[in-house]
């Protein structure tokens, strides 16, 4: 148990900083829903998965390869189905989209949530995608191409979880540069990585208000700060810092997938949509992420950009 889980105060739900997975579904039930969760094969994503089965829900787990898939949900008890989606490579996640919805509409079923927590951090040099950044171009456009994909499979209840991260607060000036997207005019690790998760944050709320008029619900999340393999790209003397502090300062993966679970499947969460969540209560963000206008310009260039790639 790290020192912060002792001395963070819980919040009004009774749940804080501390508070894993599984204990903020505990009592819920989730027999007779489904779930498409990304990175479901190590960390958060595998804990994840790992507790919406104990809750009797079917998880349909995507990792980047279906090799993965399949061998993360051989070890989760429960209904997991393996997927590939390779969030980088638009073909693997338009292939994912298709497997899906058919499987959907073979057996009249919906998707009752899907929880967009892949992801990579912190690359120490400037790679693209598709001349895009990559960081910018796996965390976000790839989300966006699946779960835009699956609209019209999700539920009339259903949930969109976007993983963002408190490091939105390290995204350029204005949040998102435009002119700039492919990384080659200036390029910071932790720069690009918050515009990535700025870019999850706007996501999130942008689908928030397409939603008004239904019942369906999106939301961003700030999972804490987690010695999880999304660090493997950071330089050496960084991930000794982090292995060092893990103990002290750190969240387990267990708490660490407490929030994302929480807002999928707490019935609180369902009048909190667009909202931002850290310690499984609603939070604080940049103030420059609830400006509509951003949101929606996001949303215009991710579609130009799918239409080209």
């Amino acid at each position: 148990m790290s020192l912060l889980s002792l001395i963070l105060p819980t919040g009004k739900n009774g749940l804080g900083y501390s508070s894993t997975a599984e204990q903020v579904t505990q009592g819920i039930s989730l027999e007779g829903k489904t779930f498409l969760l990304t990175g479901c094969s190590s960390g958060l994503g595998y804990e994840t998965m790992r507790v919406l089965a104990l809750r009797g829900a079917r998880v349909l787990g995507a990792a980047r390869s279906i090799e993965k898939a399949r061998d993360a949900c051989a070890t989760v008890k429960g209904q997991t189905v393996p997927v590939s989606c390779e969030l980088s490579d638009p073909a693997s996640v338009r292939q994912c989209v298709k497997m899906v919805s058919e499987l959907l509409t073979a057996e009249g079923t919906k998707l009752d949530g899907i929880i967009c927590n892949a992801g990579i951090m912190a690359l120490p040099e400037l790679q693209q995608a598709h001349g895009f950044e990559l960081q910018f171009f796996t965390n976000h456009i790839g989300h966006f191409i699946l779960v835009t994909g699956l609209l019209d499979s999700l539920a009339d209840q259903g949930r969109v979880v976007m993983l963002s991260s408190g490091a939105h607060m390290m995204a350029p000036k204005g949040g998102i540069q435009f002119d700039n997207l492919s990384g080659e005019k200036s390029y910071r690790s932790w720069t690009a990585y918050g515009q990535s998760k700025f870019a999850n944050l706007l996501f999130a709320k942008e689908l928030h208000h397409r939603f008004q008029g239904t019942q369906k619900t999106a939301y961003a999340v700030h999972p804490g700060v987690i010695q999880t393999n999304l660090g493997r790209h950071m330089p050496s003397i960084q991930r000794l810092v982090f292995g060092w502090a893990g103990p002290v300062f750190l969240k387990s993966v267990q708490q660490g997938a407490a929030t994302q679970t929480y807002v999928a499947t707490s019935a609180e969460a369902l009048s909190q949509s667009g909202q931002y969540f850290a310690n499984s209560n609603l939070a604080k963000c940049r103030s420059d992420a609830d400006q509509r206008e951003l949101a929606q310009r996001l949303w215009t260039v991710s579609e130009e950009i799918v239409s080209k790639i």
